[in-house]
């Protein structure tokens, strides 16, 4: 006799809050981790202006994101759940991130069961496949590294709203499917539209919404009742050919290096299927903790043959497209399951200019993955004994269970969870400067100073190294002029690296405000003027606004006021920006020089006049409270200063 699934009142509600529950207590050690890489630059505009504490500093902290062009203002909108003010606790924000992790997933099960139902499984079968397929989502390791990093909540939230809007499609489509048109094709339109925007102001992958739909739409059965082509056209078709569009707007043939990237945009494209079966291996084949964050050492594709996984990637991967699209009819769930993930990775996985691997990447995709498997362990019980089939399922259950809790632990600890990604990933660049920054913290300087020259000696065309190097012996008071001059040939070739523009602003920040050697702002100035021959750096306004901004900072320390004035105006005027002219003011005033403060506040009163209300990070009536005040405490100091020198006189 074969056992079949049956489905009381209570069990699968049953099942459903063990899951959850179980998620909850998997989850818990790893609340206790810190803030990590990307939080900070995303999240320290909290503080910014003494917390988000009105409307105004609501206005600079939402619409001001820096992660992308939109700036994603309705991820930046719910950390004010956790906290209003830098720093923080990571803690509260994790626990946030929690939250919505649950809430995705009963989305997901939501999802999965009307997707069941559409493909005309009966209920029995639909339910146990929804949970099953949300329960190995929500207990899977590879879905710890989006819910416990912070920012991540981006990735989580454009999931949330991709489900949101798949679960109303689906549903509407059943309402169609019993002959309530009208009803199921405002379900339908509505969910669309409203979700598609949440997700996009959440992260860019929501704008794929349309496209998901139509790769559901195209494998449900011929069947089924058919949707009126004009909406189809409208609310499916044009916006998936938008993307499509979009998308292909940003090829580029020049077989340039990116200037930010070491790869090309066509190294990029053919590395990504090699990347691509690595996430399927990872999420098909679990393991406790993977290549972490430290991705810049990752081993990109010089050619179809370099190496030669390249070229069977690619065949490997049209391959499964191909077939995902062939037999959509008679697979519909296998197709679904590879096509979702497919068109998932479309923005972050082709050939837009980001850094080549992420696991978060797959919060989204990996959703319906696991419906193949669901939906045989369902039928598990049909072919052969139920208690073979019983035991198949918890042993994969319990593997999920042991694998994250394991990794919850691990992520518990900032510290050791960045040292054991800095070990593991010794081609990475990033992780030898998270050695030295870890051997720092332990207090043992001198190993860091060594490790961080071997680092420098195995990775010679890295400008982030060759800085950092600097930098620590600058911070140990141990820099030779040779050391400058050392660091500034070999900066002159190397390709650019933000992060090293960002330590070449951490090395003035510590020469301008604390007492030093009083020849290192000369070797740092001409240091930086012969970076700013690299034409790799100069093409860069980053850097090449920077650099003046830099140089007035040095000549600051220098007491040559004259040229210190003259590199603050370049550097005002390249930044263009009233907050960050502002500041320079203040700098100034702040080293008693009201004279040269206020002319830069001049210059300051012309580019506010010049910049557009939508570009400005506060609104015009506090600026306009703000240049008088800051004009008024300088003249006094002045007054003060004139004062105090004719006295002198005298």
């Amino acid at each position: 006799m074969r056992f079949t699934f049956k489905t009381s009142n209570y069990l699968p509600s049953f099942f459903l809050v063990l899951i959850l529950l179980i998620v909850v207590i998997l989850y818990h050690p790893g609340l206790r981790g810190g803030f990590i890489f990307d939080d900070y630059p995303n999240l320290q505009e909290l503080g910014t202006y003494g917390g988000v504490v009105d409307l105004e500093t609501f206005n600079n902290f939402v619409f001001n994101g820096i992660a992308s062009t939109l700036g994603r203002p309705l991820a930046l909108a719910t950390f004010l759940l956790d906290d209003n003010d830098w720093p923080s606790q990571g803690l509260w924000f994790k626990e946030t991130n929690l939250k919505i992790h649950l809430l995705t997933g009963l989305l997901l099960c939501w999802a999965s069961l009307n997707l069941m139902r559409v493909l005309g499984r009966n209920e029995t079968e639909a339910t146990w496949v929804a949970l099953l397929n949300c329960a190995i989502w929500l207990l899977h390791p590879y879905m710890i590294s989006t819910t416990l990093y912070v920012v991540q909540r981006m990735a989580q939230l454009a999931a949330l709203f991709l489900l949101c809007g798949v679960t109303g499609y689906l549903y509407g489509r059943l309402l169609i499917g019993r002959s309530q048109i009208k009803t199921g094709y405002i379900w339908m339109s509505v969910s669309l539209i409203v979700f598609t925007l949440l997700g996009l102001f959440s992260k860019e992958n929501g704008i794929l919404l349309p496209f998901l739909i139509v790769v559901i739409e195209a494998c449900l059965p011929s069947t089924g009742p058919k949707l009126f082509w004009l909406w189809r056209l409208l609310f499916l078709l044009l916006p998936s050919l938008v993307i499509v569009v979009g998308l292909l707007s940003k090829l580029e043939f020049t077989g340039n290096v990116w200037v930010n990237r070491p790869f090309t945009q066509w190294e990029r494209i053919i590395t990504q299927p090699r990347i691509l079966w690595e996430y399927l291996y990872h999420l098909y084949i679990p393991r406790i903790e993977g290549r972490g964050l430290f991705q810049d050492g990752y081993s990109f594709s010089r050619n179809l043959f370099s190496p030669i996984t390249t070229l069977t990637s690619i065949i490997g991967l049209v391959c499964v497209a191909a077939a995902g699209i062939f037999y959509r009819k008679r697979f519909p769930i296998a197709s679904i399951a590879i096509l979702f993930f497919l068109v998932s990775h479309l923005l972050e996985s082709t050939w837009l200019n980001l850094e080549l691997y992420f696991e978060h990447r797959n919060y989204a995709a990996s959703v319906f993955l696991f419906l193949p498997l669901a939906v045989g362990l369902v039928k598990l019980p049909r072919i052969i004994d139920y208690k073979l089939a019983y035991f198949c399922g918890v042993m994969i259950f319990c593997l999920l269970v042991f694998l994250t809790w394991n990794r919850s632990n691990l992520w518990s600890d900032t510290e050791r969870l960045q040292y054991y990604w800095a070990v593991s990933t010794p081609e990475s660049v990033r992780a030898q400067n998270q050695m030295v920054q870890v051997l720092i913290a332990q207090g043992r300087i001198v190993e860091a100073l060594s490790y961080l020259e071997t680092a420098a000696g195995r990775f010679p065309q890295s400008s982030f190294l060759t800085i950092n190097l600097l930098y620590l012996k600058v911070y140990m008071n141990v820099a030779k002029e040779a050391d400058f001059i050392n660091a500034a040939n070999l900066m002159v070739n190397q390709p650019f690296d933000a992060q090293a523009v960002s330590s070449l602003r951490k090395l003035v920040d510590r020469l301008s405000d604390r007492k030093v050697d009083i020849a290192y702002p000369q070797y740092t100035l001409a240091l930086l003027d012969k970076v700013y021959t690299n034409q790799n750096y100069k093409k860069i306004n980053t850097f090449k606004r920077l650099y003046f901004y830099c140089k007035a900072r040095l000549y600051m320390k220098m007491s040559d006021y004259s040229a210190s004035l003259e590199n603050y105006k370049i550097a005002m005027s390249l930044y263009g920006d009233t907050d960050a002219a502002l500041s320079m003011v203040a700098e100034v005033g702040n080293r008693d020089r009201p004279v040269e403060a206020l002319i830069l506040l001049a210059q300051a009163e012309n580019i506010y006049k010049n910049q557009s209300d939508l570009s400005l990070k506060r609104s015009r009536k506090l600026y306009d409270k703000e240049f008088p005040r800051m004009r008024f405490n300088l003249e006094q100091l002045n007054e003060i200063n004139t004062s105090a020198k004719s006295g002198k006189s005298e």
